[in-house]
């Protein structure tokens, strides 16, 4: 089925999303990290941006805000850039564990490999893999160098929250050295967490986030800066890691109900990809108990479902003026 919808539609979904939720209460910040805690918890902001680089953005959607578990996917795509498609499922794989993202148990289970990318093990072997093997400085590099490539422009470390996150993260501690033990870390299990650990530490915005969903929605090519990132032949690689366990046990109920894969992080962040037409995020720190933001699931699932729009649906889109 053809479908037309226009950029005033998009414009007037997002500002009705904003209004609907802004001062919805449910939900509490990540209190398990002391910086987090802290964080205001009014804090909303909504972004999308479209296949030509136009971008709709209300409320603090520049609030640069920690990325932590979203950072997931632009790793594993500098994974896939690295090592291809194939070495990817190789070494890490791309099934959904149907548990937390901390869980111990999924590498227990699965011994053969970490299941994905987006969740903590393979996260943390993903650190591992970066190129190159050994050189904890110039891995850093090539993670925000391509952060940057994906979101048009830099994030930046928040010191205090890499502080934070460093002496609580006892649990991924134990992820690191467990993966060791089943030869499912690839470069020293210390610097791999470190980098993981510092890789969910970097400030970023809604707006940035919107801009890497739409780069990977347009098969690589960053619609702001107009560079092609990666190959278009990794974007479907890519959403179908998303879909699968971007919002950890909770997936299959937001995919039933919103029709768009998303990452989620506890920050407050999501950020979704709807191929071939825009990159969505959304920000409040509040989160649910699966640590997904609850404000951000009710705004992108009510623009979603307000356009008539789903990945499941078959229609063939267009954007209008």
């Amino acid at each position: 089925m053809d479908k037309k919808i226009s950029v005033s539609q998009i414009k007037e979904a997002a500002r009705e999303a904003y209004e609907m939720f802004k001062t919805n209460t449910d939900g509490k910040n990540a209190d398990y990290i002391p910086y987090l805690a802290n964080i205001d918890k009014n804090l909303f902001g909504i972004s999308i941006c479209l296949m030509d680089g136009t971008l709709i953005q209300l409320g603090d959607s520049e609030y640069r805000f920690g990325i932590e578990s979203v950072s997931k996917v632009h790793t594993a795509i500098l994974a896939l850039r690295q090592y291809g498609a194939e070495k990817l499922l190789q070494m890490i794989g791309a099934d959904a564990t149907g548990l937390p993202f901390n869980s111990i148990m999924a590498i227990l289970l699965e011994k053969d490999h970490p299941s994905t990318p987006l969740v903590n093990a393979g996260a943390i072997t993903a650190d591992s893999m970066v190129q190159p093997i050994g050189d904890s400085a110039k891995k850093w590099d090539a993670i925000v160098a391509n952060i940057t490539d994906l979101c048009g422009s830099a994030p930046q470390l928040i010191d205090e929250l890499y502080k934070s996150e460093s002496a609580t993260n006892f649990n991924n501690r134990s992820i690191a050295w467990l993966l060791k033990n089943y030869n499912r870390i690839y470069d020293d299990p210390d610097m791999s967490l470190d980098l993981y650990t510092r890789q969910c530490s970097l400030g970023i915005t809604a707006t940035q986030l919107s801009v890497c969903g739409a780069t990977i929605a347009n098969d690589g090519l960053n619609p702001v800066s107009k560079k092609q990132i990666f190959d278009g032949s990794l974007s479907p690689k890519i959403t179908s890691l998303i879909a699968t366990v971007g919002f950890y046990e909770h997936t299959g109920d937001w995919l039933y109900t919103s029709g768009i894969p998303a990452k989620t992080g506890v920050g407050g962040g999501v950020m979704g990809v709807m191929p071939g037409l825009f990159g969505i995020s959304a920000f409040a720190p509040p989160i649910d108990s699966a640590g997904n933001s609850v404000k951000a699931q009710l705004a992108i699932k009510y623009i979603m479902n307000k356009l008539g729009l789903s990945i499941f649906n078959g229609d063939r889109v267009t954007i209008t003026e």
